[in-house]
C-alpha cells in the first residue's frame, strides 16, 4: 500500500483528482461572483431593473454552466497535472 516517495498509487491519484476538482469548483464560485458583480454594476449604470433568481442575478442556466465548467475543468486539470507530475 505504501510506496516509496514520488511513486504513483491509485489512492494518491484519487486524492489528487478530488482536490483538483474541488479547486475547479471553488474557482467557478469566484468567477461567478466576479461575473455577477460586473453584471450588476453594468445594469446599475444603465438604470436597468435586474430580476433575481433565488438571490442571484444570473440565470439558473448560467449558474449551472459555471458549476459544470468548474467541475469538468478541475477534473481535466487534475488529469493533466497528474501526467505532468507522475508521467502516467
Amino acid at each position: 500500500m505504501l510506496n516509496r516517495a514520488g511513486s504513483a498509487s491509485s489512492l494518491k491519484k484519487a486524492v489528487y483528482l478530488t482536490a483538483s476538482t474541488i479547486l475547479g469548483i471553488l474557482l467557478s464560485f469566484i468567477a461567478h461572483a466576479f461575473i455577477e458583480m460586473s453584471y450588476l454594476r453594468w445594469a446599475d449604470s444603465q438604470g436597468l431593473i435586474v430580476p433575481f433568481y433565488g438571490g442571484c442575478a444570473l440565470t439558473p442556466q448560467i449558474q449551472i454552466g459555471l458549476l459544470v465548467a468548474g467541475t469538468v475543468g478541475g477534473f481535466l486539470f487534475g488529469h493533466w497535472g497528474w501526467r505532468k507530475v507522475y508521467g502516467g
